[in-house]
């Protein structure tokens, strides 16, 4: 085993009332094997899970769990003040609601409003829980105060049901509290130029051609580049999405208004990412007036093709790597090698959009690499953040190989 990855580092480990209590006794385990001096919280239901006295053996720490204890009567003030992270694993449906609405009825939910630190949410719930509409929007909220979440897996539940709710593994937590400690800076220097979302093409003033896309795989993209240091800029179609902090957002509607903004941005970057989803067809003539349906208008619309942006920017650039995706319901790999060579693209991202949890809108996707080399890389279900990062990874690995071969080049 090499360095420990946490050493030196404070943490506190908050544990929520959850059958899920069992598998933070592990994550504690890994937690001190990388270093890290842990602290543990638990909410009282917790403790009818699992015994404070388990965490208090393995972390070698006095477990709070009252709020008004003697013995530490300002442990939800100080605890966040000497720690590095506040991770809470694992987080009910409850206590994230709790924290999204600044309540703190508890110890541990008093002190995640106190703690200066950052803070990792790794939900684990059950019966459908996690895609209803209120918690989905209070994930939303603790995203945009910049709260990391360890989105759950897939998986069998303690109810016998299989869906999203499983704890994350120990290895995606690990993971998720190194990206906030000490995240990558990989692409430092490197300019990243992003699309998102669908297009509006307009019919009449009250109607237009678009699509599904929900535009979070652009933002995804959008927000990992700049997290490892690259400087973006994100050109979105209409999305109800807010852009990443340190992102510059350029909002457009038509493919038309797509393909100028990235065609003079072009020069300046040096990585393309296009994960927009383009209307393939607008209508010949937009009618200044809206159409009235009886007079059948609507069903003598002539359309004609929008600019096939991926092929222009592919043909117009010089230095830059051009990523592309493929959204497909059949033949996923021949399609996507078919259009990877045609639009003349260093690496495409194909995914089936009837595949489950991979359709438009959702928070996760499960996609096929595909480079120019023809290496193939399958990847399994995942977060679109986490496929984010995989995308760069891969574009990374193409423009250091191309920037090896330049100098023998010349």
């Amino acid at each position: 085993m090499g360095v420990p990855r946490l050493q030196g580092r404070r943490l506190v480990l908050g544990i929520g009332g959850s059958i899920a209590c069992y598998k933070a006794v592990s994550l504690l385990r890994v937690l001190k094997a990388e270093g890290a001096d842990v602290r543990v919280a638990m909410t009282a239901s917790a403790t009818k899970f699992v015994t404070p006295l388990t965490f208090e053996v393995l972390s070698q720490h006095r477990v709070a769990v009252d709020l008004f204890a003697r013995h530490d009567a300002m442990a939800h003030l100080t605890w966040g003040e000497e720690a590095d992270l506040l991770v809470v694993a694992p987080c009910t449906a409850n206590f994230m609601a709790k924290t999204a609405l600044g309540l703190g009825d508890d110890l541990l939910s008093t002190m995640v409003l106190a703690a200066p630190c950052p803070l990792v949410l790794s939900p684990a719930m059950d019966g459908g829980m996690w895609d209803h509409p209120a918690i989905q929007a209070h994930a939303e909220t603790l995203r945009r105060r910049g709260v990391t979440i360890v989105e759950p897996d897939i998986g069998p539940l303690a109810s016998g049901r299989t869906g999203r709710g499983r704890l994350a593994t120990e290895e995606r937590i690990l993971e998720a509290l190194l990206g906030v400690l000490a995240p990558r800076q990989d692409l430092l220097g490197i300019r990243v130029l992003v699309s998102a979302g669908p297009t509006q093409e307009a019919i009449d003033p009250v109607r237009f051609l678009s699509n599904h896309s929900s535009g979070k795989m652009g933002y995804a993209v959008a927000e990992a580049a700049r997290q490892r240091g690259a400087e973006v800029v994100l050109v979105s179609g209409p999305t109800s999405l807010e852009s990443p902090p340190g992102v510059e957002l350029v909002r457009v509607t038509t493919a038309e208004e797509m393909h100028k903004a990235l065609t003079v941005r072009l020069a300046w970057s040096q990585l393309v990412v296009m994960a927009a989803a383009v209307a393939d067809s607008r209508p010949k003539r937009a009618a200044p007036h809206k159409l009235k349906k009886a007079a059948g208008a609507l069903a003598r619309l002539e359309l004609e093709p929008t600019p096939d942006i991926l092929s222009s920017l592919s043909r117009l650039r010089t230095t830059q790597c051009v990523v592309g995706f493929a959204a497909e319901t059949e033949s996923l790999v021949p399609h996507a090698r078919v259009k990877l060579r045609d639009k003349g693209l260093d690496l495409i991202v194909a995914n089936n959009v009837l595949a489950e949890g991979v359709g438009f809108g959702s928070e996760t996707n499960k996609v096929t690499l595909i480079d120019r080399h023809g290496r193939i890389t399958d990847l399994p279900l995942m977060p679109k953040r986490a496929v984010a990062d995989r995308l760069l990874d891969a574009a990374k690995g193409l423009m250091q190989a191309a920037a090896r071969r330049q100098p023998r080049e010349k």
